[in-house]
């Protein structure tokens, strides 16, 4: 009987070992030119890599690391049934994201088979009519230059907002910075998403709901990733959860977007809208122009107010953990650097008159070194490591590499933006890089042309707010230098290393000692 077992188990085992050999050798899913899948390590049946035995898909990137160092550019995971393809070499990445940019702007859905939503979002809806739809009304009439300019006003509260902020946590004290950061970040795009200047509480009940939605992501959609189908059975507890944040941000936000909706009527009827408009009502705002959205596939209906809710959330998501990350990323180099921080304070003072109360959007544009800081922040410290995944609507090849149709594909953003083949002193922050004759002098943040770093993505899907992001980070991080000299705290040396939330945070937030350089 034991020898009967012992057969039997061989039979069983045998092709099983030949699978994990062929996959081992990258000999399964040739294209028509003979292109082979990536290469990656074994993987099984349902498990998908046996190395997800010893490491979590939620901290794959020291993973990655070592997986191309032995595999190269281009490498193979499965997570549980699905094939997940990290790309690691930016002319392979400007390959599939701009020459073959259509066949890789879909993405998986398996956030929205998480909670079951039907998608229609920008960042995560399918690649199609609705997501045109969507990102086109968002970039037209919110993020266009024309539009942006409107918001000065509110930009310029959010900056004395933040000044008081800081103070309050102790001028010449060790101030923790990012909670002011994350705080003003909040009143900026509640403000640009609702067109109406709520209070504190109001502000933070917010920003806590948003951050429960983004910690639930965060934690939850790599698991999901290995069993769809079983998912919605065995996290029922999780996936409540996840509920639970959605009803709570429809209960903040629907009474913002119906008086936005009453607001709009009152406007329409005319002399009755001098009489309606509050002193903290701003003139246009986000939930302005999805108001007037209506969806010709679906019969000329308009947007729900879950609908809505969701898109506010995502508005509110992508304009603010983002920015405030980068935010402290670049101020905690600034505070490293004093060198590098008196001479964007010497460039900011002959450009800006002393009787001036901010740094205006005009004055940022004649500031190059600022520009520099930036970018330099935006390519050694990318808020996101990783772009939101792309899928392949058909069987591609790239770089000589099959990607096949349905496979997770997505791009080390923070390893191509430190590659030494690249760049010079790549872990150092040199913001004249940027500069003229420096390895970046020139650089197509879009990625366009080629790809050298690209912090919001590249291609059909690439980051609506690139602009405005950018816009932001030069006005406060010109206003913080002009309005405060950043110290390091005595004892405590500011430590670039990092962790990873929804974002890549310092794993220790920095502290600086602030002492007042204006009396504005």
């Amino acid at each position: 009987m034991d020898t009967q077992l012992l057969l039997l188990a061989a039979l069983l085992l045998l092709p099983l070992l030949a699978l994990l050999l062929v996959q081992q050798h990258g000999a399964v899913g040739k294209g028509k030119n003979g292109c082979r899948l990536p290469p990656g390590p074994l993987a099984v049946p349902v498990i998908g890599n046996l190395l997800w035995l010893r490491h979590s898909s939620s901290d794959v990137e020291p993973l990655l690391r070592r997986l191309v160092a032995r595999y190269g550019p281009v490498v193979s995971l499965r997570v549980g049934s699905r094939l997940s393809i990290f790309v690691a070499d930016r002319r392979i990445a400007h390959a599939a994201l701009v020459e073959r940019g259509a066949a890789l702007a879909d993405r998986p859905a398996v956030t929205r088979e998480l909670l079951g939503e039907n998608g229609n979002t920008i960042s995560r809806s399918s690649y199609g009519t609705m997501w045109r739809l969507l990102r086109r009304n968002l970039v037209a009439e919110t993020l266009h230059p024309s539009r942006v300019r409107l918001f000065a006003p509110a930009r310029a509260w959010v900056r004395r907002v933040l000044v008081d902020k800081l103070q309050e946590s102790g001028e010449a004290q060790a101030a923790p910075v990012m909670e002011a950061f994350r705080y003003a970040m909040f009143c900026l795009l509640v403000l640009m998403c609702f067109g109406e200047r709520l209070d504190e509480p109001a502000v933070r009940a917010i920003a806590v709901v948003q951050r429960d939605w983004l910690m639930f992501v965060a934690n939850n959609t790599s698991v999901s990733a290995f069993w769809p189908a079983m998912t919605k059975h065995l996290f029922r507890g999780r996936l409540q959860i996840g509920f639970d944040v959605r009803r709570r941000q429809k209960q903040l936000f629907v009474p913002l977007i119906d008086a936005r909706r009453e607001h709009k009527k009152q406007l329409s009827r005319g002399g009755d809208a001098a009489a309606s408009k509050k002193e903290t009502t701003f003139g246009h705002s986000y939930v302005d122009t999805l108001l007037d959205i209506t969806l010709p596939d679906e019969g000329g209906r308009s947007l729900t107010d879950d609908e809505m809710a969701k898109l506010c959330s995502e508005f509110l998501t992508a304009g603010t953990d983002t920015t405030s990350t980068a935010l402290q990323w670049i101020m905690a180099e600034l505070v490293k650097n004093p060198a590098i921080q008196e001479k964007l304070y010497g460039e900011i003072k002959a450009t800006c008159r002393d009787e001036q109360e901010e740094v205006s959007e005009e004055d940022t544009h004649k500031m190059p070194y600022l520009k520099a800081v930036v970018l330099e922040g935006l390519r050694r410290h990318p808020p996101a490591h990783f772009l939101l995944a792309h899928k392949a609507a058909e069987d591609i090849e790239v770089g000589g590499y099959l990607i096949p149709k349905g496979a997770t594909v997505n791009f080390t953003v923070a390893e191509m933006g430190r590659d030494e083949r690249e760049w010079e002193r790549p872990m150092e922050f040199v913001p004249e890089r940027f500069l003229a004759g420096g390895d970046g002098d020139g650089v197509d943040v879009t990625g366009s042309r080629e790809i050298k770093m690209m912090p919001f993505g590249v291609g059909r899907r690439i980051c609506a707010g690139l602009g405005i992001a950018i816009l932001h980070l030069e006005y406060f991080v010109a206003n913080l230098v002009r309005e405060f000299e950043w110290k390091v705290v005595p004892g405590d040396e500011v430590d670039l290393a990092e962790k990873r939330e929804f974002t890549t945070v310092m794993k220790k937030p920095l502290r600086a000692q602030l002492v007042r350089r204006t009396t504005n």
